[in-house]
C-alpha cells in the first residue's frame, strides 16, 4: 500500500516490485529493479527515504528516521529479513544481514557485509569492504573479492524476482487438495546461490 503523507506521494520506478502487503508512505524514492517485499514498513513522514536502482528490501524490514534525516540505500544494497535501518546511510553492494539493526547516523562503506542479528550503534562509520557483526557491532576482517562476489550474485536473484513478480505474482485461494497441486517450476532463471569459500 502507498500513502501520501502531508501531500507528499512516494514516487516508484515501473520496473521495482512492491508487494501489496508492503507500506511505503510519503517522502520515499524507489529506484529500477527494486524489491520490496511483503511486510516491510519503508516510512517517509520525518524525512526522506532513497532507495537506488537494483536493491532490495525483504519481508519485515523497517526504514525509517527521526526528523529531517534522510535514509540512504545506495544502488545494489541488499537488506535481509527483518533488518531494521533507522536514519542510516547503506553503501553500494551492501549485505545488511537478517535481523541486523543499524541506528541513527551510521554510515556503512560501499561492499560491507553486516552479519545477521549485528547490531551497529548510532554514529558508527565503517570503511569499504568491512565485514561487521555483533552485539555492539565491530569489524571482524576485510570483505574478499570472492564474498563480494557471492553477494552480487545473491543481489541479482533479487533483481530478476522485480522482474518475475510483476508478470507471476498473484492472489489466489489455496488448494485443499495436495495431489492438485501444480509442480513446482523449473527455477532456470535464478542462479543457485552458493556459501562462499572460508
Amino acid at each position: 500500500m502507498f500513502y501520501a503523507y502531508r501531500g507528499v506521494i512516494p514516487v516508484v520506478h515501473e520496473s521495482a516490485y512492491v508487494h501489496p502487503q508492503a507500506n511505503v508512505t510519503g517522502d520515499v524514492i524507489i529506484g529500477k529493479d527494486v524489491y520490496i517485499g511483503p511486510g516491510a514498513a519503508i516510512r517517509g513522514d520525518f524525512g526522506k527515504i532513497i532507495i537506488e536502482d537494483g536493491c532490495n528490501v525483504q519481508e519485515n524490514c523497517t526504514i525509517h528516521m527521526f526528523p529531517g534525516v534522510t535514509v540512504l540505500l545506495k544502488q545494489n544494497a541488499h537488506i535481509g529479513h527483518g533488518a531494521i535501518i533507522h536514519g542510516a546511510e547503506i553503501g553500494r553492494n551492501c549485505l545488511i544481514g537478517m535481523n541486523a539493526v543499524i541506528m541513527d547516523d551510521v554510515v556503512i562503506g560501499d561492499e560491507c557485509i553486516v552479519g545477521a542479528l549485528s547490531f551497529i550503534k548510532a554514529k558508527e562509520k565503517f570503511e569499504r569492504r568491512s565485514l561487521i557483526a555483533g552485539n555492539p557491532a565491530k569489524v571482524l576482517k576485510e570483505v574478499s573479492d570472492e564474498m563480494i562476489h557471492w553477494k552480487t550474485e545473491g543481489t541479482g536473484i533479487y533483481q530478476q524476482l522485480a522482474r518475475d513478480a510483476h508478470e507471476q505474482l498473484q492472489a489466489c485461494e489455496p488448494l485443499r487438495d495436495p495431489s492438485l497441486q501444480k509442480q513446482h517450476p523449473d527455477l532456470h532463471s535464478y542462479q543457485i546461490w552458493k556459501e562462499p569459500q572460508k
